[in-house]
């Protein structure tokens, strides 16, 4: 008996001295609310064959810059998820307008060119979705030449025609019906985006088609929905409809079918939260994007008043479940933030750090990251990747299709990358942070009061941990300032108080049997612009 104890020790101690085994992750239904996704205009990323335009292979080029593949290196940008705006063929140079829902732009590269990308996004555990626009095709798509030429052709009635102009505009005053030799078609946007008709079966199963190509087919985990709240128009109503609605449970229950794990985000712009709950409740999309959030955290930055971010993220959440959020500063339709702030590298950060401490899932748009600038028209938003301060800005080795920004020589990747007070940097440590940190990802957000109103306060809050943020959104140091809290889910008691980010201590917090607290000053002076991360820890 003796014998076999030693053995079974011996046996246990050799097991303890072995490498532990790497257990491979196993998927998560709701991937998404742990992700910090990247948008790329591919076409302005990275060109890898000196014609000027950005291609996937150049993207693939530089996903090491996005993610490196390994969890405990801080060197990339950390981001986990990319959503790549269109890539199918089009006249445009943005894509909007699409010609052919089964290939790739071949400015972009093929078809096996994508499904490289996806298999090395894959490798180094990033998802990739792709714009889908599915509320109109360009004018040049084959459907609708057919449509127009032919009256009696089965391609007709997949758009929307009137013998004459029924006369009333569209939801921002546009002309949205647009004359041709046989007849008016409705295009909410331009008169070379003919609006689909999803009132006729056909066009549904053609869209649902689409998407079972590109999940089954090609892989990809997921959609952008463009326009999202203008598909099914009921006369002049033009948007939010019930048809609408009611064609998204369609639409949900195809997609989840073919892989549980794909989700969809809805572009849905203008509307209050109250609208936006609608395409996330009922099993319809599974984020929709909170631009009045958006709003709300940027002129917070502004004003130096954290009242507009807060009562943007109260409402929202009164509302929108956070795990149907999918939160941005600015996208590709907007003036840049660097632009916005007044080339304000500090007010950057801490509209940065608002976003990436809040609740949902926050999408970056590529280059704000170091602080590119740019203002309408749209190309301007949309130039070239500042990698570099060597010619072409380290984007191609001819002239990019369009010029950089006036800040390209002082403001690049390899200018920022191991500047410790860069732009770069405070994104990266930040979005690291956020993988790291359940409660920055999940924990149930908790507004705290805070004098003066420069002070942004929250509380995130998760069984496994707690994190309190502070960002002072003003130029000036604060000294005289009180946080407070009425009640929270924590429960009484001291709390130890570790510094996540910006500070190197803190004091220790007590709360009272409503888990609030009436004033707390976790140090003696907040410095402009700062953000402090606080882990707070119960006593044992």
């Amino acid at each position: 008996m003796r014998k076999v104890l030693i053995v079974l020790l011996l046996v246990a101690f050799l097991a303890s001295c072995l490498p532990a085994e790497i257990e491979t992750p196993q998927p998560v239904s709701d991937w998404w609310r742990d992700a910090v996704f990247y948008e790329v205009f591919v076409r302005s990323f990275y060109d890898s064959n000196g014609d000027g335009i950005g291609d996937l292979r150049g993207l693939i080029q530089k996903l090491d810059y996005l993610n490196d593949g390994d969890p405990t290196t801080t060197t990339d940008l950390g981001v986990t998820a990319l959503w790549l705006m269109p890539i199918f063929p089009s006249p445009s140079y943005h894509g909007y307008d699409v010609t052919d829902y089964y290939s790739v732009n071949p400015q972009y590269g093929t078809l096996d060119d994508l499904k490289t990308l996806l298999q090395e996004a894959h490798r180094r555990r990033m998802r990739v979705i792709i714009d889908l626009v599915i509320n109109h095709t360009s004018d040049q798509h084959p459907w609708f030449r057919q449509a127009r030429l032919d009256v009696h052709s089965k391609y007709r009635n997949y758009y929307i025609w009137r013998e004459s102009d029924p006369g009333y505009r569209g939801p921002w005053g546009q002309r949205v019906w647009h004359s041709s030799t046989s007849g008016f078609y409705y295009g909410v946007f331009t008169q070379n985006m003919p609006d689909l008709n999803y009132q006729n079966p056909e066009v549904t199963r053609e869209m649902l088609k689409v998407v079972s190509f590109w999940i089954d087919e090609v892989g990809v985990d997921g959609f952008r929905l463009d326009a999202a709240k203008h598909l099914i128009e009921n006369g002049a109503t033009q948007q939010n409809t019930m048809a609408t609605y009611e064609w998204y449970q369609e639409f949900h229950r195809h997609y989840k079918q073919l892989n549980p794990q794909a989700i969809t985000v809805g572009e849905v712009f203008g509307d209050p939260p109250t609208v936006l709950a609608r395409y996330v409740d009922g099993d319809r999309l599974d984020l929709v994007f909170d631009f009045g959030l958006a709003a709300g955290m940027i002129r917070a930055v502004q004003e130096g008043d954290a009242s507009y971010a807060r009562s943007a993220l109260e409402t929202s959440l009164r509302f929108v479940p956070a795990g149907g959020l999918a939160t941005f500063l600015t996208n590709h339709d907007q003036d840049r933030l660097m632009s916005q702030l007044g080339w304000d590298v500090e007010k950057n950060k801490v509209a940065a750090s608002m976003l990436l401490t809040a609740p949902g899932t926050p999408f970056l748009y590529y280059g704000e990251e170091i602080g590119m600038v740019g203002k309408k028209p749209d190309e301007n938003i949309r130039r070239p990747m500042q990698w570099s301060s060597e010619p072409q800005v380290g984007f191609s080795t001819s002239v990019p299709w369009r010029a950089p920004g006036e800040n390209w020589q002082t403001v690049n990747v390899a200018g920022q990358t191991d500047d410790p007070a860069s732009l770069l940097v405070h994104y990266r440590t930040l979005i690291h942070l956020r993988n790291q940190h359940l409660a920055l990802r999940r924990g149930e957000t908790v507004l705290v009061g805070a004098e003066p109103a420069a002070l942004y306060a929250v509380l995130r809050v998760a069984p496994e941990e707690n994190v309190l943020i502070l960002v002072n959104l003003s130029d000036r140091s604060i000294a005289n300032y009180r946080l407070y809290l009425e009640r929270s889910p924590l429960p009484a008691g001291r709390y130890q108080v570790w510094p996540l980010f910006g500070a190197e201590q803190a004091v220790e917090l007590t709360l009272n049997s409503q888990g609030g607290f009436e004033e707390y000053v976790p140090l003696p002076v907040l410095l402009p612009y700062q953000t402090v991360l606080l882990q707070l820890r119960p006593n044992q």
